[in-house]
């Protein structure tokens, strides 16, 4: 009797254990995706640890720019008249369009300074003999116009002149500059983005490599940055000056220009931290231990594979840099 008391025991001690839920593996239990999949929340410390995060910083940027440069021009000296350089060109269109300038400051020289001096001085004799009645009112006419004749002649130089120097703009060079550069100076131009402008200098140095000298870097410096915005390209050309020792830098020679864009201090994220959905941009920031928040960010240049973040994420944050692709597709239900 007490053995089958005892079996009874047993078997009811069997069936009580048995009849207890198993632990489930935390490990397979679903994410907690709230809030319209802004919120994610992992049940597994162990699986929440596989997505790397960087903790955000704001740093000084520095972007490394290269940009294709060409010699435009070169100045040389006259052997025909020492007082005078002449300027080399790369492109036959602008060397004709300078000697057209240079004659149109000559005839400007020449009506400004001497003819309409001369015809003031005989609109001013004839008014006076007028005045005295020893010349008619033909008479000071014909000097008033002669007069008003040469004022037209030195407007219309000056708009000749102005298309030129438009022209040379157009193309990176400074016109006075131009004309008073000295023997051998050396004239190069690079084009950069327009959205790197605000970040670029004049006076700023950079360096260079020639196709003709690749052993040799060359150092430089931007002289001007021009006025006029490419509308296809969205370019603006520099003005570089370097040294051109020995005159073996030739009009026409091709280089690579290097200098460093100082876009000042912002907090960046790395490149693979960005998912865009739509035209907009997110990142993932991690909130705790476990949890995942979506955070739409507004962003700018990028430099050197970071992104510039300018809102959306703090610094002092941890923002996921690796495995975006899951956190997307539990956010966005892909």
């Amino acid at each position: 009797m007490m053995y089958k008391i005892a079996f009874s025991i047993c078997v009811f001690l069997v069936a009580a254990c048995s009849s207890k839920a198993k632990p489930k593996n935390e490990d397979y239990l679903s994410p907690i995706v709230s809030k319209n999949g802004t919120i994610i929340k992992f049940q597994s410390q162990k699986i929440s640890n596989n997505f790397d995060t960087e903790k955000l910083t704001s740093s000084l940027l520095i972007a490394d720019l290269t940009s294709p440069a060409k010699v435009a021009a070169t100045v040389e000296n006259s052997g025909e008249i020492s007082n005078q350089n002449i300027v080399l060109f790369d492109n036959s269109d602008l060397a004709s369009s300078y000697s057209m300038l240079k004659q149109h400051l000559m005839n400007m020289n020449q009506i400004k300074n001497v003819t309409i001096k001369q015809r003031k001085i005989e609109y001013d004799r004839i008014y006076d003999l007028k005045m005295h009645g020893a010349a008619s009112g033909k008479d000071l006419l014909e000097a008033q116009t002669a007069l008003a004749l040469e004022e037209t002649n030195l407007a219309n130089e000056k708009a000749a002149l102005i298309e030129h120097e438009t022209k040379f703009k157009m193309n990176g060079f400074n016109p006075e500059k131009l004309r008073k550069a000295k023997n051998g100076a050396v004239f190069i131009i690079c084009d950069i983005p327009e959205n790197l402008i605000h970040a670029t200098k004049e006076g700023q140095h950079c360096s260079l490599k020639f196709n003709a000298y690749p052993n040799e870097t060359f150092e430089g410096k931007i002289e001007e940055i021009t006025d006029v915005v490419d509308p296809q390209t969205r370019m603006i050309k520099l003005r570089i000056s370097v040294k051109n020792t020995d005159d073996i830098l030739k009009a026409g020679m091709f280089a690579m220009v290097s200098f460093g864009i100082n876009e000042g201090k912002h907090l960046t994220i790395s490149k693979s931290s960005v998912i865009t959905i739509q035209g907009r941009n997110y990142a993932f920031v991690k909130t705790s231990l476990l949890t995942f928040e979506r955070r739409e960010i507004s962003i700018g240049n990028e430099i050197n594979n970071r992104i510039i973040v300018f809102s959306g994420i703090r610094e002092g944050e941890s923002v996921v840099s690796s495995g975006l692709m899951q956190l997307k597709g539990l956010s966005f239900g892909y």
